[in-house]
Formats: C-alpha cells, structure tokens, sequence
C-alpha cells in the first residue's frame, strides 16, 4: 500500500507541473480535440487514478464549476486494461447527459471492489475472482435496471482487448456501436474483456447485442496496454464526428501510465531456477505490457515532434 501511495504522489506531482505549464493555462479551451488515454496495468491503475482525482480538483477549482467532470474536458477517452474500466467509468451516462462518476467516486468504487474481487483464497481463487469481477462490474455499469451499453457514454470511448478468435486486436468503440448494434456491447462485458489477464483472470467469451458479433478475449494489454496510438488513428480517420482533424497539430493528447513496473527477483541475470518455477508467467506479462507502452510512447513523439507541447505523457 505504501509503494502506490508513493507512486501516486509522484504521478501527482507530475502531473500537476506539467499540467499547469502547458494546459491548464488556456490550453483546455482550445479548439482541438482534446484526448484522454490511461495505460493498463492491473492494480497500478489505481495510481494513475489518483492522479486524475486532483486533475479534475484542479479543473474544478480553475473553471469555477464544482460539478466538473474529467469528461467535460476532453473529447475521446480511451483505456486499457484496469485503465480502461476506469476510463468507462469516468464516461458513462448516469443519467441526463451527465456522467455517473466524479473521478474520485470512480477510483474508490475501483480501489475497493478490486480490493475485494482480488482478495486471497487459496487455490480456487482464480475461478472465484472471475466470478466475483463480473459481478462487480454489472452493479457499476448498471442503471435503473438495465445494463449500459458502449451508446451510453457522455464521450467517445475506445477499450481494446485481444480476440484469440481472430488472433488479432478489438477495438470497442462507441462510434462504432453508434453506426451498427453489431458493434454495441454491454460496458461490463467491454470492461472484463479488457481485463482478462492471463495468470489472474480467465479468457471471457462475449457478443454484441444483437448477437451478430463475438470474440473470446483476453487483456488488451497484451497488445495495446498504451492506448494513444489508436485513439489519435481514431480520431484522425473518424471524419463524422472529428471533422476539423487534419493532422496531429488539431489533437491535444494527454496519456497517463502506471509508473515503472516493479523489479522481479530474477532482474539483473538472477536464478534461473526462479524462471523455471510457476512464477515467472505474472512478471513476464508485465514486461510485455510495459514494454507495449514504451514503444508505443516512441511512435507517438515521433508523430507530435513537430508539436512536441500537444503531446503529454506522464509515467
């Protein structure tokens, strides 16, 4: 607990500095379509969070509005993984066009039904946490008894996961279900996908609501854990709703990591009996998915380097 509250000081920190530089200061009331991005990450997300809770403190207190939402402040929200719950979260429509969750309710409903989802059983607890996150996330994507879709969001959204059907990525998007039901898919369901990690929760098998479109998923980490890249490819090639885009000088992006992944006991060429034993397969997805970020944060400075101040990371 220490390490992340550690961890979301310095995110904090960060992002309040850089923030305050080159955003804040008018930078949210520009005409350009303005994107949202958080890496997966499983429980780290958390900590990324965080960091959104005193952005939207701070945007707040900066508009004079205390019913702000991050949601009023940015055109397209995408996440991954733990980061792509919370970025469904952030978005979904409580009612009236309004968004269900302030950034702080959505990452204490986060941090304690994962809390309790996660919780150790012994040798079952695979199998029991599966059952436990779905359940979890039902009740939070439900409303007034029915179950959101990927319609109901105040904001674009775009959640990837990985289709071991088709052995290729799956991008859930709004704009997508807003075209065809056959791309519309229960929030819940868009949400255990994108979480799906291997080693902590199984493969999960969902359709469309129509019933016309299926894919067996797994996290969307494994192959999209930074999700910038395709945001800015969905908003530069969504002429319906982003007309004006022309190129990255219309975008402001601002992507939010998880921090570093913490060093395993086999770092530095340590024991390889350690790799041969059943704990390897937790560490390795996380150099995966870490290393998915870092390489995708490569190609999108490269894309902004000629307008390095639209581009934000921070990790």
């Amino acid at each position: 607990m220490e390490g992340k509250e550690e961890l979301s000081r310095v995110i904090t920190y960060s992002i309040f500095s850089e923030l305050e530089k080159k955003w804040l200061a008018g930078r949210l009331d520009s005409d350009r379509v303005r994107i949202l991005c958080i890496d997966g990450g499983g429980l780290r997300a958390i900590a990324a969070g965080r960091a959104l809770v005193h952005l939207e403190q701070r945007l707040r207190a900066d508009s004079g509005d205390d019913g702000a939402r991050i949601a009023d402040y940015f055109d397209v929200v995408a996440g991954t993984g733990i980061g792509g719950v919370l970025a469904a979260m952030i978005v979904a429509d409580g009612g009236g066009g309004r968004p269900m969750f302030a950034a702080e309710e959505a990452v204490r409903t986060l941090a304690e039904g994962l809390g309790e989802v996660f919780r150790p059983e012994g040798f079952f607890r695979r199998g029991r946490s599966g059952r436990r996150f779905d359940r979890f996330l039902r009740e939070v994507f439900t409303r007034d008894g029915r179950a959101l879709t990927l319609r109901d969001t105040v904001k674009p959204v775009l959640v990837p996961c990985y289709d071991l059907r088709s052995g290729a990525p799956f991008v859930f998007s709004r704009a997508d279900a807003a075209e065809s039901a056959s791309f519309d898919f229960e929030m819940w369901r868009v949400c255990r996908a994108t979480a799906a990690t291997p080693g902590s929760l199984g493969p999960v098998r969902l359709e469309s609501v129509d019933g016309r479109t299926a894919c067996a998923a797994v996290d969307g980490g494994l192959v999209m854990n930074n999700p910038s890249a395709a945001a800015v490819t969905h908003v530069l090639h969504n002429k319906r709703d982003f007309p004006s885009v022309d190129g990255v000088g219309d975008l402001l992006l601002l992507s939010v990591g998880c921090g570093p992944v913490r060093r395993s006991p086999a770092a530095g060429g340590a024991s390889r009996r350690w790799w041969r034993g059943g704990v390897w397969s937790k560490p390795v997805v996380e150099i995966v998915m870490d290393g998915v970020s870092d390489t995708v944060d490569q190609v999108i400075g490269n894309a902004f380097s000629w307008n390095r101040s639209n581009y934000l990371r921070i990790q």
